[in-house]
């Protein structure tokens, strides 16, 4: 099978999978019950045995089009989350296990990850990746074109912010501080550069020419009051 027309039926299997989800969960919800996860993934298990086709996807694939389908229906409402449509849905389809693939540098600008049951796919990387641990990898198509974006895990570390939960910044311009924290903190900090300034001045000497009720100060009123530094 040519790995162009696998994944187009990967998307039809994902897309199928989404929508049966939906509706089943719909169904539950009319009658007053409630359908989760762990339930359609076991479910995805039976219904395998039944239909061949969906023993060709991988089952990672359909596993995370079932999860995706429980946090929109959490966070939306199960009536609020749409069918996905071949036309109007953006399609895509993640493979969630990064232990299950693996990604080589060809050369400069080109590399290719194995992806389970598709093989080895390359693609055209925007950065190298190197010794970053994969987490998942997500394939869409835009047109007639494919693209694949990994998650990786780099190792850095959010350093832990020591601002208070409840603390705010305000930030005002056109004023003599430009800004001040909400510990009382003034940053008497000048924001503009040297070429800004002299615009700023050369806009106001026009403004100052202008006659009265002309149209040539209201050309870019925006620019004029949001120089001011």
């Amino acid at each position: 099978m040519r790995r162009r027309g696998w994944r187009s039926r990967a998307l039809a299997w994902c897309r199928a999978v989404w929508n049966t989800g939906l509706e089943q969960r719909r169904e539950y919800r009319r009658r007053g019950a409630w359908m989760n996860y762990h339930e359609q993934a076991h479910e995805l298990v039976e219904a395998k045995k039944e239909h061949p086709w969906l023993a060709e996807a991988p089952s990672h694939c359909l596993q995370q089009a079932l999860r995706d389908l429980d946090e929109a229906c959490r966070r939306h409402g199960t009536f609020r989350v749409r069918w996905r449509s071949a036309r109007r849905w953006a399609p895509s389809f993640r493979f969630p296990e990064g232990s299950q693939m693996e990604v080589e540098t060809l050369n400069r600008g080109k590399s290719r990850v194995k992806l389970p049951k598709l093989g080895w796919v390359k693609f055209r990387a925007s950065r190298r990746l190197d010794g970053e641990t994969l987490r998942s990898a997500t394939l869409t198509r835009e047109g007639t074109q494919w693209f694949v974006s990994l998650l990786v895990e780099d190792g850095v570390v959010t350093p832990a912010s020591h601002v208070a939960p409840d603390s705010a910044v305000g930030v005002d311009r056109g004023v003599v501080v430009a800004v001040a924290t909400s510990a009382g903190d003034l940053l008497d900090q000048v924001f503009s550069t040297a070429g800004e300034k002299r615009r700023v001045l050369r806009l106001q000497r026009r403004l100052s020419r202008a006659a009265k009720r002309s149209a040539k100060p209201r050309q870019n009123p925006a620019t004029v009051r949001g120089c001011a530094g």
